[in-house]
């Protein structure tokens, strides 16, 4: 069965010109946003019609629903020690995770935040605490909610296996089920997990988190990462063109725990404007594509 391979596609025309874009490309997965990521979006829904069209789009295009991840907006401090700023982004996840469920996407994906206090683990408590009020908003569905890890940066949260951990063990056990965590490769590189040292070292590192967190990750974002080893710089690269190299990707395709969830290309994609009804495929893509579907191909070869 093919790994379900894919991107965050470019979405002018709207998310379902994102997947038909993302099936010209021959993906199996499908990452998009449900609104525009610079605003909290808070007070926006997603209409019926918007939904149908999407979903007639995913089947036009071979996806999956349940192999759809919803990038929440970037704006979101779900970390923040400041009262209304907090109350703002966690009202605002939870119309994420509402928009999300109404798309039935397996899972929508949002960073911690910061912890602009300087106070690690009162940050955990308030990214959990906005989970909580996120999941007890939106009581049924399927679509998880997904903590990704962190580069680093500043005073941002979820850096490590036992921060990322930590958040997922403050959930109360009857919502631990409905959440999660996927993980970015250049985040993990930047904060200082080095996945080019060895396939062992690379395996290890999925160990870690899944040890941290009771459970693999629902989602991987796989980018290259301009930033050398440790340097909390989240820049994206095209794969094999950034300071993680492709071998690690090969790696991570082979790995038994990513054979069933999405791999989601975050790297740059062409300059040139695309128009709202151009469903082609980026070029950029499409020459990622080809070079995960090797890996996949030599993973199925016979040794």
């Amino acid at each position: 069965m093919p790994r379900l391979i894919g991107a965050h596609t470019i979405d002018s025309g709207g998310i379902a010109m994102a997947a038909r874009r993302a099936g010209n490309a021959g993906m199996t997965a499908l990452q998009v946003f449900s609104a525009v990521p610079k605003y909290y979006n808070e007070k926006v829904g997603v209409k019926p019609e918007r939904v149908r069209a999407f979903h007639d789009a995913l089947a036009e295009a071979g996806i999956a629903r349940e192999a759809v991840i919803v990038h929440a907006g970037y704006v979101l401090n779900s970390a923040t020690p400041e009262a209304e700023k907090w109350e703002r982004a966690a009202t605002a996840l939870a119309k994420e995770l509402e928009r999300s469920t109404a798309l039935e996407a397996r899972g929508v994906c949002f960073h911690p935040g910061a912890a602009t206090d300087g106070d690690r683990e009162a940050a955990l408590d308030r990214v959990a605490a906005a989970m909580v009020r996120a999941l007890e908003h939106v009581p049924h569905g399927r679509t998880k909610l997904l903590v990704e890890n962190s580069a680093g940066a500043g005073t941002t949260v979820g850096k490590t296996a036992a921060e990322v951990g930590g958040i997922l063990a403050r959930l109360p056990a009857s919502l631990r089920a409905r959440a999660g965590y996927g993980l970015d490769t250049c985040h993990l590189y930047a904060s200082g997990y080095d996945l080019r040292a060895s396939e062992a070292a690379c395996r290890a590192v999925l160990d870690e988190f899944e040890a941290a967190a009771g459970a693999s990750p629902d989602f991987l974002h796989l980018n290259d990462s301009q930033g050398a080893l440790g340097s909390n710089k989240d820049r994206h690269m095209l794969l094999g063109e950034g300071e993680i190299g492709a071998e690690p990707f090969a790696w991570l395709v082979r790995d038994p725990r990513t054979r069933a969830i999405p791999l989601i290309l975050e790297t740059p994609q062409s300059d040139v404007p695309q128009a709202d009804d151009d469903a082609r495929a980026d070029p950029c893509d499409l020459r990622m594509m080809a070079l995960l579907r090797g890996f996949e191909r030599d993973d199925a070869a016979p040794s």
